[in-house]
């Protein structure tokens, strides 16, 4: 990954935040709450929670107050499979990574944090990648710019764990760091699994192992409830989080593309007894919705993308409308920096292809999302008593002309269009300002090398 070390907008920001205990109003806005219709009214917000939404609140003394100006406020948008904000995505030299997790090379000065941001996004799950069976354990995070590594963190969200099914888990060798390494090739196979057969054996060999693992902690905690005293199995790090899998402390996202691999997983986790929590992009999910559905399982997909690989070669822009309305519970997601600030007209291409409604379209990037990572009591609707993680559009979010204006989370500015705009000149006199200097620095050392004797 490329860090940009001054990027203008990553200097633009200096903390818009409201104290966290300050009241705030938010006034004159048409309220698209996602799952109780849409409101002309006012929100007030109090210590970061919502207080109130309806068409008059009473605004308390000394509370800040923003003018939507009629302009539409809504949730903030959630991105349920993203790989922004982490110095490493991948470890590749295992087919079971799961000892690795996405929190310990979390990096809080991505600047994908801030356009994200400026997109609307509040939430994201940061997924390892795809190129495990099992793969690292996800976090979740708030696009919290300007707060550390651990301030990013949706803290108290469910924690999660990537699987990978496919071409990327069983591809042959050529692996670009064992060349540059070794300065040859690899063999053809370089690791195991090299097939779709191979994927599902070692997903079940995995589970196996932790069932006994599971299993032998019991017996362990039993005899210790009984007063015996007896020394304790070996710690696995490697299971630990499967076990959790098991006991449905930790949540499964399932990367996937073919329809004969998705029925793969879903009969083998019936099987071993554990559930699928999401199957992501899953973009022949159309031709086993029923089974997606009887399963349990969500489906967090792409809205257009096809043919870039020959597993998405069936792809459909039809597919999230289907499979929802077949009873999947649906999100669109990004899986891209890019994308990912474009969620919101992501969501409005369900209405052409599938005829979602309003509500519908955009469930798929608010409260479906947070349903599918467990924190709907928190995010993804406007209700009082969930986190103030709004985003004010000065259009409808489903149009394409639509531009975020304000974006708070926890009932704080975190992106501000009017004032990132007016900083723009100061901050890239700043950004120039810097690099004459560094400039300045290596000719002085340059001249400072040809000075000194051969």
């Amino acid at each position: 990954m490329t860090r940009t070390r001054f990027p203008i907008a990553a200097l633009t920001l200096v903390m818009l935040a409201d104290a966290r205990g300050e009241d705030l109003v938010i006034r004159n806005a048409k309220i698209l709450t996602v799952t109780k219709g849409r409101l002309d009214g006012e929100i007030l917000v109090r210590d970061g929670k919502i207080a109130t939404v309806a068409e008059k609140v009473m605004t308390p003394a000394g509370a800040r107050v923003i003018d939507a100006g009629g302009q539409f406020v809504m949730p903030g948008i959630i991105d349920c499979h993203s790989h922004i904000a982490a110095e490493a995505i991948n470890e590749s030299s295992v087919s079971v990574s799961s000892m690795v997790g996405i929190e310990d090379v979390l990096n809080p000065e991505d600047i994908a944090i801030y356009r994200a941001l400026a997109g609307g996004v509040t939430t994201a799950n940061i997924l390892h990648g795809s190129a495990n069976s099992i793969g690292g354990k996800c976090s979740v995070i708030k696009m919290r710019w300007g707060k550390d590594a651990r301030g990013i963190l949706f803290e108290g969200a469910k924690p999660g764990i990537k699987f990978a099914l496919g071409e990327n888990v069983k591809r042959r060798g050529s692996a670009p760091e064992t060349t540059a390494r070794t300065g040859t090739a690899p063999p053809a196979f370089l690791r195991y699994p090299a097939t779709r057969m191979g994927v599902e054996d070692v997903i079940r060999e995995a589970f196996l192992e932790a069932r006994q693992y599971q299993a032998g902690w019991k017996e362990y905690r039993d005899k210790v409830a009984r007063g015996e005293r007896v020394q304790a199995p070996r710690r696995d790090l490697k299971l630990e989080p499967l076990v959790e899998v098991l006991e449905n402390k930790r949540l499964l996202h399932a990367h996937c593309y073919r329809s004969d691999e998705i029925l793969m997983l879903l009969r083998l986790a019936d099987e071993l007894g554990f559930k699928i929590k999401t199957l992501q992009h899953v973009l022949e999910g159309y031709k086993v919705a029923k089974e997606i559905a009887a399963h349990g399982a969500g489906a967090s997909t792409f809205s257009d993308w096809w043919a870039y690989k020959i597993e998405a070669w069936d792809a459909i822009p039809y597919n999230a409308a289907i499979m929802h309305k077949k009873g999947v519970l649906v999100s669109l997601n990004s899986d891209s920096a890019e994308l990912m600030r474009r969620l919101n007209t992501e969501a409005a291409k369900a209405m052409k292809y599938g005829g979602l409604t309003e509500d519908e379209a955009l469930a798929l990037v608010t409260i479906n999302p947070a349903r599918q990572l467990e924190v709907d009591h928190r995010a993804g609707s406007i209700e009082p008593g969930k986190d103030a993680d709004l985003v004010i559009f000065d259009r409808h979010p489903l149009s394409n002309y639509a531009k975020v204006q304000k974006v708070l989370i926890d009932g704080e500015v975190y992106f501000d269009r009017e004032t990132d705009i007016n900083k723009r000149a100061a901050t890239a006199a700043r950004r120039q300002a810097l690099l004459d200097k560094q400039r300045q620095q290596q000719l002085e050392q340059k001249k400072g090398a040809a000075r000194r004797p051969q």
